[in-house]
């Protein structure tokens, strides 16, 4: 079979079980090391055996249970750089992007603290510390086996970020840590929420990344509570939200930093995502 046939075929079978056809293609692209561009010139040549096996089995593992491509292919693009992705960790997210551009226009050309609460795979504080060379970047995660994985990809990348092991804010408190700037993409789904939730994430990301309580604020409540202790001051705090938790958030921040200012931001799809707030100097 050509390879035309063969992403054909998937791509049929995939949408015959619900799943998206466009998944056939960029699996494929993995399988071969190939980019988009190469792929399309070999429409007419024959795929070797060992890698239509391996492309079948991911085809059908995705149709059968929903596992995601990047648990297939155990990478992720993240702000223009490819990271390790495993089941210890949250799948990198496009709007998570735009939480990161807001923190890197903030960001003052001197020497600065940058704290990543939850850090997952790291992709947060590994592309601060990379955007922001002037920065001293740590990223804290309850996970051991996500610390693992994110320091993996800080010296795959070549970033140099301190990680700390810990749940939320902690680690700062145990060490002394006092950043300029906070950024935290905490679990804020709801409990309630997840029956709606697709398989593919539910049943792949870690539900410590996900869920966060009856109402998805419970992470926040906790760090917020926290903030007043640690935060250099001038300083900021970014969050990344539920579309619908902007005021609830901001209100937390407002009654656990009084002088604070807090601005909710919309994402590419004009959806409340992002809450940035500013703490005076003293």
């Amino acid at each position: 079979m050509t390879l035309y046939e063969v992403l054909r075929r998937a791509s049929l079978f995939l949408q015959e079980n619900g799943r998206e056809p466009q998944l056939a293609e960029l699996l494929m692209m993995d399988c071969l090391q190939v980019t988009r561009t190469h792929l399309l010139t070999m429409m007419r040549e024959s795929v070797p055996g060992d890698v239509r096996k391996q492309f079948w089995q991911g085809i059908q593992a995705h149709a059968d249970t929903g596992v995601p491509l990047e648990h297939l292919t155990g990478k992720a693009s993240f702000y223009g750089r490819e990271f390790r992705v495993n089941g210890h960790t949250l799948i990198p997210r496009p709007e998570t992007e735009e939480l990161v551009e807001k923190v890197v226009q903030t960001a003052s050309g001197g020497p600065l603290t940058i704290v990543d609460i939850g850090t997952g795979s790291g992709v947060i504080a590994i592309t601060l510390a990379l955007e922001l060379p002037q920065a001293t970047v740590y990223a804290t995660d309850i996970s051991r086996e996500a610390i693992l994985t994110a320091r993996e990809n800080a010296e795959m990348l070549g970033a140099g970020v301190t990680f700390l092991h810990g749940d939320g804010i902690a680690p700062l408190l145990d060490e002394g840590i006092r950043p300029d700037i906070l950024v935290s993409n905490p679990p804020y789904i709801a409990e309630t929420a997840r029956p709606m939730l697709a398989d593919t994430v539910k049943d792949f990301d870690p539900e410590v990344a996900l869920f966060a309580g009856n109402d998805g604020l419970d992470a926040y409540r906790k760090m917020i509570a926290d903030l007043p202790h640690v935060m250099n001051r001038p300083g900021h705090v970014f969050f990344e939200i539920g579309d619908e938790q902007g005021p609830a958030v901001a209100s937390l921040l407002q009654q656990a930093i009084p002088d604070s200012n807090s601005t909710i931001h919309q994402d590419i799809n004009k959806k409340n995502r992002i809450t940035h707030t500013t703490i005076p100097g003293q």
